[in-house]
C-alpha cells in the first residue's frame, strides 16, 4: 500500500502519539510505522536490493537511535539508491548534538527536527512538518 508518511521510530509511545495527532489532523493520511532500522530496509527493498516501488512514501520521518541499524545507516542506504534518493527524509530526534546534525545532513537529510518534550509543542511540530512535506513541498518526479 502506498503511504504518505513512513514513520521510523523505535519508541512505541512516540510513534503512537505521532499517528494519533496526524490522524486527528487528517483522517485520510496514510501512515506506516516501523520500529527498527533493519526492518525499514526489509520493507522498502526486496532481497535482491531492488526497491519495492509501490511501498515508497511521500516523506520519511526517521529517528536516529534505532535498533539493529541506526537512523544514519538507514539514511545512507536511502540516499545511495536511485529510486529512494529523492524521497524527503526528516530526521526527528531528541538529540541536538552538533555531530548528529552534521552526520545526518552530510548523509543527505532534508530536515532535522529536535523532538519537543511537551505535548503541545510536539503536536504543533508534527502537524506543521507533515503539512509542509505533504502539501507544500514539491518533490522530484520519479
Amino acid at each position: 500500500m502506498k503511504t504518505d508518511i513512513l514513520l521510523i521510530e523505535d519508541c512505541h509511545e512516540d510513534a503512537d502519539l505521532a499517528v494519533r495527532v496526524l490522524k486527528q489532523e487528517n483522517p485520510s493520511i496514510r501512515i506506516k510505522v516501523i520500529y527498527d532500522g533493519a526492518e525499514t530496509l526489509d520493507y522498502l527493498f526486496d532481497p535482491s536490493g531492488e526497491v519495492i516501488k509501490n511501498l515508497l512514501p511521500k516523506v520519511i520521518f526517521l529517528d536516529i537511535k534505532l535498533p539493529r541499524l541506526t537512523g544514519p545507516q538507514v539514511l545512507k542506504k536511502l540516499k545511495s539508491h536511485d529510486d529512494t534518493r529523492n524521497i524527503p527524509v526528516v530526521i526527528m530526534s531528541s538529540s541536538s548534538q552538533e555531530r548528529d546534525l552534521s552526520e545526518c545532513y552530510n548523509l543527505g537529510a532534508n530536515s532535522y527536527i529536535v523532538k519537543p518534550i511537551d505535548f503541545q509543542n510536539y503536536q504543533s511540530m508534527i502537524i506543521s512538518s507533515s503539512r509542509y512535506w505533504l502539501n507544500y513541498n514539491i518533490t522530484m518526479p520519479v
